[in-house]
């Protein structure tokens, strides 16, 4: 596990993708982390829907559009439009069925014409070869905080890979870095 480099941020105006247990959670807060309004889109038939009342500790129902695309097509022509658009800081979708490279490529170019953040969740192994960066998350079992996460940075196309534990801090409203017990980069000093 790598807690010696800072997390990388996700680069604006990309997409990204997100895989594992925990990609939920990265989303929201990556998303929390955005100052601009959020639109997450899902499938209609998707029965794992968000509840906006169920997000106020991270990010303010008033800040997210949730949209509900009838169709897979419907669903990708959402998520182009809305990076396109430049109306919003970042677009989250789920997906049902891998993107082709053709269709990873025309996000890719909305989400530049935009300049807009896009971050897809995809199932294992279901990922476009045309996104920045893929992250596998997971959550990590710790009775203090509810928030830990290992995210896996799995695919980057402009720097290195690695394993970070994280958790959400409400007081800073931001992702930090944990260092596991007896891992810590730096001792501390004894006398503080």
């Amino acid at each position: 596990m790598r807690t010696d480099l800072a997390l990388p941020p996700l680069a604006p105006a990309r997409v990204h993708e997100a895989t594992g247990p925990g990609a939920v959670g990265f989303a929201l807060m990556q998303a929390a982390c955005q100052t601009a309004p959020v639109t997450w889109i899902t499938p209609a038939h998707d029965a794992t829907h968000l509840l906006p009342a169920g997000m106020g500790r991270m990010l303010s129902p008033s800040r997210m559009m949730l949209v509900r695309a009838p169709s897979e097509t419907d669903l990708l022509w959402s998520v182009e439009e809305a990076l396109r658009s430049g109306a919003v800081g970042m677009v989250i979708a789920s997906p049902a069925k891998p993107l082709s490279l053709t269709a990873g490529r025309r996000l890719q170019l909305a989400a530049e014409a935009g300049r807009t953040m896009g971050l897809l969740l995809v199932r294992d192994g279901a990922g476009s070869n045309a996104v920045e960066t893929r992250w596998h998350c997971a959550p990590l079992w710790d009775e203090r905080i509810s928030t830990l996460q290992e995210w896996s940075l799995i695919k980057n196309k402009k720097g290195t890979l690695g394993t970070w534990a994280v958790n959400w801090d409400d007081t800073s409203r931001s992702v930090r870095v944990v260092s596991k017990a007896g891992e810590r980069a730096l001792v501390a000093d004894p006398a503080h």
